[in-house]
């Protein structure tokens, strides 16, 4: 959508929004979510595990600090689009290198202003995640309610943005070689672990485990990612032929993943987790951590028992399970985000933790 051209947001539900477009002129057909982080819309915008859904900002102010070509968490953004309470596009940021519009015209994903983003994201925690078409004003809404029905849930967004080829991040005084599975993972996960001495080989998610072996890792590390973990069948059958051979470590999409592996459960939640603010209660020390989430779907904790695997971190706001761990096969993960960024930074010993189970290893 130009920018200044009126645009409707269309839920299934047969509520109206009616706002600004900016960014791409674009009608689409997304799930819609809301994310309360107060910074750090280009880290969102550019969340791999965002394909398909657009997110509603709750800080009401974005686009202020523009985009910085040093700050994207994937090469190609794959959001579905983003809705705003009130957008920016004069930045005052001394490192910005395009406007939050310019970038999301670039790659075609499109942007509402003018909504009131507190009353949107009531109805979304209050319904639940809905389905919704952002389409030109004109549209009629029985149209747009129409090409909601006749768009199909995707279930291959792993497969879009996973890797199609590996490669490689090195990094100086090396100690460990990790190979990472790629289901939409965030290059700030890769500077991590460049930043402890590992050297990374990123792999597509569909990458056979005889495959992994013969890269003769000293760890392997499962990626976040998008949709529903149930899709993702190659990387669950990975993990069952891999796990206890090598010191293994997931986040969001991991960590289901891998508590699927062993035969666990999982649901989607009514409105999923999403930004920085979410209190983690670490089971292992009583410390409540303080962490950046982005996920639908959480682990079922009752479908833990005789997997092997125990519970680790708790969320204080429903109890969901956000950590789990395998003792003897050396395994463990965490439902949100230890790498996250621009912040919180409370959860980053994880990765410390990764690194002592391959020195150990």
């Amino acid at each position: 959508m130009a920018k200044h051209q009126s645009v409707k947001i269309v839920l299934e539900d047969q509520s109206l929004y009616e706002g600004i477009g900016f960014g791409a002129k674009k009608e689409t057909v997304v799930e819609l979510v809301f994310n309360t982080s107060m910074v750090g819309y280009q880290e969102i915008l550019s969340d791999p595990s965002y394909t398909d859904q657009a997110v509603v900002m709750t800080y009401p102010l974005i686009g202020n600090y523009g985009i910085s070509d040093e700050d994207f968490e994937s090469r190609v953004p794959t959001i579905g689009g983003m809705i705003v309470r009130e957008y920016n596009d004069i930045p005052s940021n001394f490192r910005y290198t395009k406007t939050l519009s310019e970038i999301m015209e670039e790659y075609d994903i499109p942007g509402v202003s003018g909504i009131d983003t507190r009353k949107l994201t009531r109805h979304i925690r209050t319904f639940g995640s809905l389905r919704a078409a952002i389409v030109d004003g004109e549209t009629d809404v029985n149209e747009a309610l129409k090409l909601i029905e006749n768009t199909k849930i995707p279930h291959d967004a792993v497969a879009r943005v996973s890797c199609k080829k590996r490669w490689y991040s090195r990094t100086a005084n090396v100690r460990f070689n990790v190979v990472a599975i790629d289901c939409g993972m965030k290059q700030n996960i890769t500077r991590s672990l460049n930043a402890r001495g590992c050297n990374v080989t990123v792999v597509p998610y569909n990458t056979r485990p005889e495959d992994i072996e013969a890269l003769s890792p000293d760890g392997i590390f499962l990626s976040n990612g998008p949709g529903d973990p149930e899709d993702v069948q190659p990387v669950i059958e990975t993990i069952r032929a891999l796990r206890g051979k090598y010191p293994m470590f997931g986040i969001c999409l991991g960590h289901q993943l891998l508590c699927l592996s062993y035969g666990a459960e999982t649901y989607k939640l009514k409105f999923g987790h999403r930004g920085g603010n979410h209190p983690v209660k670490n089971l292992e020390t009583g410390k409540i951590e303080i962490t950046s989430q982005n996920h639908s779907y959480a682990v079922k904790p009752e479908s833990l028992d005789g997997t092997g695997l125990t519970v680790t971190h708790i969320n204080l706001l429903d109890n969901t399970v956000e950590g789990a761990k395998h003792e003897k096969d050396r395994v463990f993960s965490v439902q949100y985000h230890p790498e996250s960024a621009p912040g919180p930074q409370d959860s980053a010993y994880l990765f410390d933790r990764f690194i002592k189970m391959m020195e150990e290893q």
